[in-house]
């Protein structure tokens, strides 16, 4: 209630009460004056003489304290100038009030009249210190404040604390520091606590943020900080020194982007790329993944050829809604319809392909993380084989015009099952190339994709925000690079190239050694690389061993013979594939392993399989 009155109060009325309040201290403190003077007494007459004074007073007080501004200051902003104006207030009443007892002969002595002026300084004073600090207890009890708990309390904690103690929606409630000497102390009437007590606090006294007040350490120790702090269940900010917040010294930036020409070791094919407008303008396409890396920006270019209409073929709810959703705001009269379900779901790939006259299929669903699917073998076996034999077969039994693959560069001699399962797509597609009379199959394989969900960039610029360390795991990885939009223009651009069963492959240039990536990519972030060279710099590099399956190095093609085409930065590879008998026993194998979930005979099926089609490759060779 007390809380409603005080916030419904205009500020006239504020300013009406702040000089009631000082015209009630004038009286007080005079009574006060001649109760403190020995050698008066307080008389009834005395007190009929000083009537006519303090009615004087009172009026002439109002018009002091309006001259000098007193009911105008606020209460939080009654610091040095306001007691010196109140200092005056008392004064100016304090000499009017002696030269009005001389004329009207109050009796009082001088010495009444210097306790008076003291009296009424202090009461003024008094009274504004008391009601600023209940009237903050009144607005913060009116209010959520977030309660803040300080890790640091040297110059910046305390700055920091003295700056929150303004703001009505903020408490802070504690420092925490690393300093023993400190600890246990009270500065700026809060306690400070040792960092070990951090999690019994947040608890405790119930801690909605905790902020670092810790400039003079670096930023990736920082970063480590805040990352150890957040798993105790609070926000947790770091704040800069206020001298670089006003501009003295750089304020570091915590990633910077890396040039994306540094990183692929030679200059981005956008701009060597043709348009492809003319193989899908008017035409009907469907995008299966459509809300992943790949088959989002498939979509996006897709859109600039002017098709007549795109499906998006997703099993994320989220993935499929934000690719619609962005495509809708593109389309400017186009057909976009949205297909949530798996490519599994043979009966509704064949309806959708049915029902709106699909001519081009992009099938880019596919479980590609490779710790992953090591780990989850059948589900990522059924996925990348039984998905593309699915869909590829609806393809070509809808009289679709052409078939695109999207597939990559670890389905080259693969070491682990998501290379084999995707190289093993490649030979059900290459399969039913061989017997399409209409359908045109190919096959894009490229490495790997500088953003995309599961690419080492956004690992790396991951952990070089949380302060390290970068994990490597080889000193020797190698890898080949590409944006996603020249990934997507090549899908697109080999895909009009294809006269069926086509394998085409990206001239990629060099590989681009990972180790050299990490270094550059916390350079760029404006760190020091921690190593035996350099052992007080700021993120190390750490070495965690191969994965299971992973290689050193990747390769994009099973044997050397090339074709060109029409671009002379996309080459046709020539290899070979299982014949129709072959691929039938291998598809029937792996169903009867996957039903059986049996995870051992899977593997055995795959490694059969895809080491006999290489086998073939070299023979042939």
């Amino acid at each position: 209630m007390f809380y409603a009155i005080v916030t419904r109060l205009s500020r006239a009325q504020k300013q009406l009460i702040f000089s009631a309040l000082d015209l009630l201290m004038i009286p007080v403190s005079l009574l006060a004056a001649v109760l403190l003077q020995a050698s008066v007494s307080p008389s009834p007459d005395l007190l009929r003489g000083l009537a006519p004074i303090l009615l004087i007073l009172a009026v002439a007080g109002y018009g002091i304290g309006w001259w000098l501004g007193l009911p105008r200051i606020k209460l939080n902003a009654y610091e040095t100038r306001g007691i010196v104006r109140t200092a005056g207030f008392a004064v100016a009443i304090g000499v009017l009030g002696f030269a009005l007892d001389m004329l009207l002969g109050g009796g009082l002595p001088t010495g009444a009249y210097f306790i008076f002026t003291l009296l009424l300084l202090v009461s003024c004073a008094t009274w504004r210190i008391l009601l600023r600090q209940v009237t903050l207890g009144v607005y913060r009890r009116g209010e959520n404040r977030m309660r803040v708990l300080v890790y640091g309390a040297g110059q910046t904690g305390q700055q920091l604390v003295a700056a929150l103690r303004h703001d009505n929606a903020i408490h802070p409630v504690a420092f925490v520091d690393d300093n023993p000497t400190l600890q246990s102390q009270v500065v700026l009437g809060l306690r400070v606590h040792a960092a070990t007590n951090i999690e019994d606090l947040v608890v405790g006294k119930a801690i909605d943020r905790v902020v670092l007040a810790m400039p003079s350490i670096s930023q990736p120790a920082q970063a480590r900080i805040a990352h150890r702090l957040r798993n105790i269940g609070c926000e947790v900010h770091a704040l800069p020194s206020f001298a670089e917040l006003v501009g003295k010294g750089e304020l570091r930036r915590r990633v910077s982007p890396v040039s994306l020409d540094d990183l692929l070791g030679r200059n981005r094919l956008e701009k060597e790329l043709p348009g492809v407008s003319h193989a899908y303008s008017g035409r009907r396409i469907l995008v299966t993944g459509a809300g992943g890396s790949i088959g989002s920006e498939l979509c996006r270019q897709l859109i600039a050829c002017k098709p007549d209409c795109v499906v998006l073929v997703d099993h994320s709810e989220h993935a499929l809604y934000n690719i619609e959703k962005e495509l809708r705001d593109l389309a400017q009269g186009m057909q976009i319809v949205p297909v949530l379900g798996s490519v599994l779901n043979e009966q509704l790939m064949r309806d959708t392909l049915h029902d709106y006259g699909v001519e081009v299929v992009l099938h880019a669903a596919a479980y590609k993380h490779l710790p992953m699917v090591e780990r989850n073998v059948i589900s990522g076996l059924r996925n990348n084989v039984l998905g593309t034999r699915i869909m590829a077969e609806a393809s070509r039994d809808a009289g679709v015009e052409r078939f695109i693959l999207v597939s990559t560069d670890k389905a080259v001699r693969p070491t682990n099952v998501m290379g084999a399962s995707k190289r093993l797509a490649e030979l059900v597609v290459q399969d039913l190339a061989t017997r399409s009379l209409g359908t045109r199959f190919s096959m894009v394989r490229f490495g790997n994709v500088l953003g995309s969900s599961g690419s080492v960039i956004p690992l790396f610029e991951e952990q070089i925000a949380r302060g390290g360390p970068v994990t490597l795991t080889d000193p020797k990885v190698t890898r080949y690079f590409m944006t996603i939009s020249e990934a997507a223009r090549l899908v697109l651009l080999a895909g009009s190239f294809s006269r069926g069963g086509d394998v085409f492959v990206l001239d990629m240039g060099e590989p681009v050694p990972i180790r050299k990536l990490a270094r550059q990519m916390i350079e760029g972030a404006g760190y020091s690389v921690r190593d035996e060279a350099n052992p007080n710099g700021d993120i190390e590099i750490q070495v965690t061993g191969l994965r299971p399956g992973e290689k050193l190095q990747e390769e994009l093609l099973i044997s050397a013979d090339m074709l060109t085409t029409p671009h002379t930065k996309i080459l046709r590879a020539q290899e070979s594939y299982l014949s129709e008998f072959e691929m039938a026993t291998a598809l029937k194998d792996l169903r009867q392993a996957i039903e059986a979930r049996d995870e051992e005979a899977a593997r055995l099926v795959i490694g059969r399989w895809v080491e006999r089609a290489e086998l073939d490759e070299v023979a042939e060779g």
